[in-house]
């Protein structure tokens, strides 16, 4: 397993010298930047993870938004939809009553018209 390490550990890791060993003032310049690269890295990894948990909570949010939107619209179509049926079949029986009712007065008038026919 790798060891994650931070930057101070490795700004104050000391090495065994030895006979013949790395020039000290190359190596400590070289992990000056090796430092500065990793706190660089660590303050980008930090800024996107806090950048993910915006991003998150902004998802959450425009999900929950689209939820309560779709609600909405339904809502009233649904009451819409109720009373136009109710507006549709009131005026049907009213076609209906304008339609049969005048055959009916006709098929009356009719009769009327027979009997009185016979009558004579």
């Amino acid at each position: 397993m790798t060891k994650n390490y931070e930057a101070r550990e490795i700004l104050q890791k000391e090495f065994k010298t030895k006979m013949r060993g790395y020039d000290q003032i190359e190596v400590d310049e070289f992990l000056d930047g090796i430092i500065k690269d990793y706190e660089s890295y660590a303050r980008e990894i930090l800024s996107l993870k806090e950048e993910k948990e915006r991003l998150l909570a902004k998802v959450d949010q425009l999900t929950k938004s689209q939820a309560t939107l779709s609600r909405i619209k339904q809502e009233p179509t649904q009451s819409a939809t109720g009373s136009t049926n109710f507006d549709i079949l009131k005026r049907l029986s009213n076609l209906e009553k304008k339609v049969f009712g005048d055959k009916i007065m006709e098929a009356e008038d009719a009769e009327t018209n027979l009997d009185e026919t016979k009558s004579f």
